[in-house]
């Protein structure tokens, strides 16, 4: 068992439920059981996975070999890709292309460059010319000035002030010992890593100023900058930066245990010298781990093989600085003097309690309403940044006018269109003259499926219970165990409708997704020979990601399409339609699905059909009418043998803790799941596909149930 299964205590499930369950809750049987079921059911992934993963040296081969593992994941349909970020009409006062547009990493969430005008919005010609132009002069490192010089002859001025519209409080501050977007992307702002993306996708030095790797591509090291100093909320300096920071920031983050660990490990990430061991529990002393202060202002990484997307992983949390004296001095330790759960410990418990050497310090935190994140003044570029305060402003869907009536109204700076906000937008005459289309991003949302459910209802206060019987979940589990019915599933719900209620009918297919990792994030640049079911298949330079996956799906004939070479006008992408909905194959694959479970017992019949539950946040029409489509789409494509059940969430902490702040998969309280979802850490295909490593290393695993 791994280290992580120590902090794991019995459940007591008195939970409301209409059956009985276990009071003390065998962690060790569960973790047997879910290996069973990955064997079974993702067996194939993993090893084709572990074929990609080993290369190292042929990038393309690399490549290839992990979109064949990709492909055995999509066939085993217990994710199913739905939604990415942008892809929706928007307006806004913010410039185009002035953060980063890097689909991996933390940095697109760095704000200090942005450039906001305070006037109405820019146009959507304007918006336009700013994309041509960032096209033309990226990489020159001019965008910029080029950007601000455009804008003021258009009889702009400048906002030092960027407002934008949140949904979900940070639940730590502690960047170390998280893995959750809702606190990642807030804590950013507050540290600086090594290196950092412009908005034009050049790497540039942050706090280290040099950096040189060795000729066997194992050891990196970095010179870091001097005279840069960490401070507390109030910007009272606390500390200086210095190379230690880095190794007390990473020993930190493998005791926290935080989720994204295994990033640094060997199960699956870039893996630092004795990472893994450390993780695992088989050593305690962190200094045989391979991050090392050489001296004041050096660091360096070492590594037990070539990771040739180190430099990628480096604007990542899990590389982030820490001040050890800060640290301890908040009732902080390390290794088995690290307790999270002692009343002394006060560290990342709230902004107040973290150390600052980023760009802007946490000034205001008023839960469930604004966040405010100001200068930093003893910032080493406190001059070169261009805007000033952060603030983000809350909104619990509810109103679905309100982000773009906030917008209008300058209280935010840019709003994207929903179906309702979109017909107001046209009636004031908003829409023909400043809306455009937001560009899609790497992230990827979807549907999970629980095929181990043991959670009835949310673990942390009994709410959103689920009506089904002992006999029905029984039932549940068995069909959500066969691939034919998830397939199913998968198949029979309509993903444009879905993402239509969110952007509208207009742009329902913009942002559909097709594959967990977009076919366009990795590209061959020779020719590569593998075998795909046994027959050597050439793939000539200049091939996709995605057109591989496509290879491999279809000579397994799964009726899944997951890259359209003629999209993006021949570029080829996995986005922009909806290459699973086929309710003809949905019932293909339900047909076989019944007949297989017919011989274990399971009878699915008009009298007896299958019932899963939806968790559904009530507050929000947009959410409701989301999880109505998938309601509608499967009962119809399924000739009503399948009955999909609204579990009500009354408030979005109900439908969060239903499995997206869940931390183990027994936790999850659902059949489907639509709530979470994956961006990617690094430049490389692996960043997504570790996610659904066994054995508690992969993130995403417990949202199927297991581990």
């Amino acid at each position: 068992m791994k280290k992580i299964l120590a902090l794991v205590l019995a459940l007591a499930m008195a939970l409301s439920m209409t059956f009985a369950v276990a009071e003390d809750f065998d962690v060790e049987a569960y973790g047997a059981t879910s290996t069973d079921l990955y064997n079974k059911i993702l067996g194939d992934f993993y090893t084709a996975y572990q074929a990609g993963r080993s290369e190292v040296s042929n990038l393309s081969l690399r490549y290839a070999l992990m979109a064949v593992a990709e492909a055995k994941l999509m066939e085993a349909a217990v994710y199913v890709p739905g939604t990415s970020n942008g892809g929706n009409y928007a307006i806004g006062r913010n410039a185009a292309n002035t953060v980063t547009s890097v689909l991996w990493g933390n940095d697109s969430y760095r704000y200090h460059d942005m450039i906001i005008v305070n006037e109405d919005p820019v146009t959507s010609e304007q918006w336009d010319t700013m994309k041509a132009k960032w096209a033309e002069l990226a990489g020159t490192g001019t965008y910029e000035q080029w950007v601000k010089d455009y804008l003021t002859g258009e009889g702009y001025t400048f906002n030092t002030e960027y407002a934008l519209g949140y949904s979900s409080d940070p639940q730590t501050w502690d960047v170390l010992a998280t893995s959750r977007a809702a606190d990642s992307e807030a804590i950013v702002n507050t540290y600086d890593g090594l290196v950092e993306y412009d908005m034009e996708n050049v790497m540039q030095p942050a706090l280290a100023t040099e950096w040189s790797v060795s000729e066997d591509s194992l050891t990196y090291t970095f010179k870091i900058r001097e005279g840069v100093e960490w401070v507390d909320s109030q910007g009272r300096k606390v500390d200086d930066v210095t190379a230690d920071d880095f190794v007390a920031g990473m020993n930190h983050m493998l005791d926290a245990l935080g989720g994204l660990e295994y990033l640094v490990g060997s199960d699956g990430g870039c893996g630092i010298v004795n990472a893994q061991q450390y993780i695992n529990g088989e050593i305690s002393d962190f200094s045989l781990v391979g991050v090392k202060a050489i001296d004041e202002y050096t660091v360096q990484y070492t590594l037990e093989q070539p990771a040739p997307y180190f430099m990628t992983m480096l604007g990542y949390g899990v590389f982030a600085p820490m001040s050890r004296e800060y640290f301890l001095s908040q009732g902080g330790g390390f290794g088995e003097e690290y307790t999270p759960d002692s009343e002394t410990y006060l560290y990342g418990k709230d902004p107040d309690h973290i150390a600052y050497c980023g760009p802007y310090v946490v000034t205001n935190l008023t839960p469930e309403n604004t966040i405010v994140f100001s200068a930093n003044e003893s910032y080493w570029n406190k001059d070169n940044i261009n805007i000033k305060t952060i603030t983000w402003k809350y909104n619990d869907g509810s109103d679905a006018l309100k982000g773009y009536n906030d917008m209008k109204a300058n209280v935010l700076a840019s709003a994207g269109l929903n179906d309702s906000s979109l017909e107001v937008a046209k009636q004031d005459g908003w829409f023909d003259k400043y809306v455009r289309i937001s560009a899609t991003d790497a992230t990827s949302f979807g549907t999970f499926m629980n095929i181990n459910r043991t959670a009835f209802a949310n673990v942390n206060d009994g709410a959103v219970a689920s009506t089904q019987t002992a006999e029905e979940a029984e039932r549940t589990n068995k069909a959500m165990q066969n691939v034919h019915f998830r397939r199913a599933i998968a198949m029979g719900y309509d993903r444009a409708t879905y993402n239509a209620q969110s952007v509208g009918e207009e742009l329902k297919y913009a942002r559909v997704i097709n594959s967990y990792t977009p076919g366009n994030f990795a590209q061959l640049t020779e020719d590569v020979t593998i075998a795909i079911n046994g027959v050597d298949t050439t793939f000539p330079a200049g091939t996709f990601y995605g057109a591989v996956m496509q290879a491999q799906l279809d000579a397994d004939q799964v009726a899944v399409k997951v890259w359209d070479a003629t999209a993006e006008g021949g570029a080829g992408a996995s986005f922009g339609f909806d290459g699973w909905y086929n309710p003809e194959a949905a019932m293909a694959e339900l047909a076989i699905a019944i007949e297989e479970l017919a011989a274990e017992g399971v009878v699915i019949d008009a009298e007896h059909p299958i019932y899963l539950d939806l968790p559904t946040y009530m507050a929000s029409s947009i959410y409701v009418n989301r999880a109505q489509v998938i309601v509608s789409s499967i009962e119809e494509s399924l000739g009503g043998l399948v009955k999909v059940n609204k579990t009500e969430c009354q408030t979005s902490s109900e439908w969060y803790y239903a499995g997206y702040y869940t931390d183990f998969g027994y936790e999850a309280n659902y059949d489907l799941y639509d709530v979470s979802g994956w961006g990617p850490d690094y430049g490389d295909p692996q960043t997504y596909l570790d996610t659904f490593l066994p054995d508690y290393a992969g993130y995403m695993v417990k949202c199927i149930g297991v581990y």
